[in-house]
C-alpha cells in the first residue's frame, strides 16, 4: 500500500513539474531593465548630418535600384542584395560571404544599421554610406572601382537623371562615387526592425497586465528572460532597444578562414587602432531576430544559435573543443587549431564576459526560448524590399 501511494505521489510531482512555472513577479528595478530593451524605446532616427538626402524618399527609391543591380560588380551577376537578402533578413546564411570571391567576414544583417554608431565587425566606418561604397571595391565581393561604378550609373538615362535631380551637374569621380553611396544609404535607412512578440510582453510588464503577460510569454521564456538580464549576464553587452551597445569585445572565437590580413588569424578592432589591447574585439551585433540570422559570429564559426550561446556561456570550453564537422565545406578545413593563437585568444577575452557562467540544462533551455521571443513577424519575409526590375534589366534575385 505504500508503494502504491509513494508511486501516485511521485506521478503527481511528475505531472505538476510538466505544467508551466508561474513566474515569479517583476521587481522594480527588473521592470526597468526591461523596458529599456523594448522596441518602443528606440529613438527617433536622428539625421545623418555627412548626408543630405539620407530621409529623402527618392534618394532612398534611387538607392533601392543600386543595391539591387547586379551590373555594379565585375562579373556583372553580383549585388549588394546577392550577400544581404531580404528573404533571409538581409543577411546570406553562410559562414562567409560569398561573391566574386569568398568574403574575410561572416555577414552582418543591416536591419537597423541606421544607428549603430559604427559599422562592419571591426567598426572601420562610421557611416552607412561610407560603408555601402566598400563592398563596391573589395576584389571578393563587387570586385569594381569607382571609376566603373559612376561611369555605368552616369551612362544610363534612367540612374542620371535620377542623380541629377538630387544632386544636380555630376562632380570629379570621388564626389560622384560617394553620393552613390550616400543614396544606397538613404535605402538602407528605412530598413527597420518591428516589434516582436517580447515587445508585447514589454508593454503587460510596464502596464502591470499579468493577463496578458500569461498569454505573450511562456515560464519558461519568462525565466529565460530572467536570467538574459540576471544571471547569464547577457545585457553587460546587448542592452538597449536593439540588444546591442555597438562597442567591441573579445570574446575569445575560433577562428574559421583566413583574416582580414593575416592567414588563420583576424585582430578585429585592432586592425584599426593598432593597438593590441584591442586584439580580437569584434563589434555586438544586435539580437533582434537572432534565431534567424546565422551562422554567428564575425567568421560565422557557429551554424546553430545554441551553439553560439554556449560559446558566450563558457567560451575557453568551447574554443577547445570546437567541432568543425558543424561548418559546412569548405569552411570544415579552414579551421586555426593553432595552440599559440587559441592561447592569445583566450589571454584578449574581454574583462567584462565572465569566462563561465554556470547554467543548468533546463536553464540553457529557457534562454534559448527567450531568444526565440525575439523574432518579429514581419521578419519572416522582407521581400516586399525587393525591386521588381532595375534599368539593367538583369534579374534582381535568384
Amino acid at each position: 500500500m505504500t508503494s502504491l501511494r509513494l508511486t501516485a505521489y511521485a506521478a503527481v510531482l511528475a505531472v505538476l513539474a510538466s505544467c508551466d512555472r508561474v513566474p515569479e513577479p517583476w521587481s522594480v528595478e527588473e521592470v526597468a531593465i526591461i523596458e529599456s530593451l523594448s522596441l518602443r524605446m528606440l529613438p527617433p532616427l536622428p539625421p545623418d548630418p555627412t548626408n543630405a538626402v539620407a530621409g529623402d524618399p527618392e534618394a532612398a527609391a534611387f538607392g533601392k535600384q543600386l543595391f539591387f543591380d547586379p551590373r555594379f560588380s565585375a562579373n556583372g551577376a553580383v549585388s549588394c542584395a546577392t550577400c544581404h537578402q531580404p528573404e533571409r533578413r538581409f543577411t546570406d546564411g553562410l559562414p562567409k560571404g560569398v561573391a566574386i570571391g569568398i568574403s574575410k567576414r561572416n555577414t552582418p544583417s543591416i536591419v537597423g544599421t541606421a544607428y549603430s554608431p559604427w559599422l562592419y565587425w571591426d567598426g572601420r566606418r562610421d557611416s552607412q554610406w561610407s560603408q555601402a561604397l566598400s563592398p563596391l571595391e573589395d576584389p571578393n565581393e563587387h570586385g569594381s572601382d569607382r571609376e566603373t561604378i559612376v561611369g555605368i550609373v552616369l551612362g544610363d538615362d534612367s540612374y542620371r537623371s535620377q542623380y541629377e535631380a538630387l544632386f544636380g551637374e555630376p562632380g570629379n569621380v570621388d564626389s560622384t562615387f560617394a553620393n552613390i553611396g550616400k543614396v544606397i544609404a538613404a535605402f538602407e535607412r528605412t530598413i527597420m526592425p518591428t516589434a516582436s512578440r517580447f515587445d508585447d510582453y514589454v508593454d503587460a510588464v510596464t502596464a502591470g497586465d499579468e493577463r496578458r503577460q500569461a498569454e505573450l510569454f511562456t515560464g519558461d521564456e519568462v525565466h529565460g528572460l530572467r536570467l538574459f538580464i540576471g544571471e547569464a549576464n547577457c545585457t553587460q553587452c546587448h542592452n538597449g532597444p536593439l540588444l546591442s551597445d555597438f562597442e567591441h569585445h573579445a570574446v575569445c572565437v575560433p577562428q574559421v578562414g583566413p583574416g582580414k590580413v593575416e592567414a588563420n588569424e583576424d585582430r578585429g578592432l585592432a586592425l584599426e587602432t593598432l593597438d593590441v589591447a584591442d586584439n580580437y574585439k569584434f563589434r555586438t551585433p544586435a539580437l533582434r531576430n537572432v534565431a534567424l540570422t546565422g551562422p554567428w559570429m564575425h567568421d560565422g564559426a557557429f551554424t546553430t544559435l545554441e551553439a553560439a550561446v554556449r560559446h558566450h556561456l563558457d567560451p575557453l570550453s568551447s574554443l577547445t573543443g570546437f567541432d568543425v564537422n558543424q561548418l559546412p565545406a569548405p569552411f570544415n578545413t579552414m579551421v586555426d587549431d593553432d595552440p599559440v593563437r587559441n592561447a592569445a585568444r583566450v589571454a584578449a577575452l574581454s574583462p567584462d564576459h565572465p569566462m563561465s557562467v554556470g547554467l543548468s540544462e533546463s536553464e540553457f533551455a529557457d534562454l534559448m526560448a527567450f531568444l526565440h521571443a525575439l523574432t518579429d513577424p514581419a521578419s519572416l519575409n522582407l521581400l516586399g524590399n525587393t525591386p521588381d526590375s532595375v534599368p539593367s534589366g538583369l534579374p534582381v534575385k535568384d
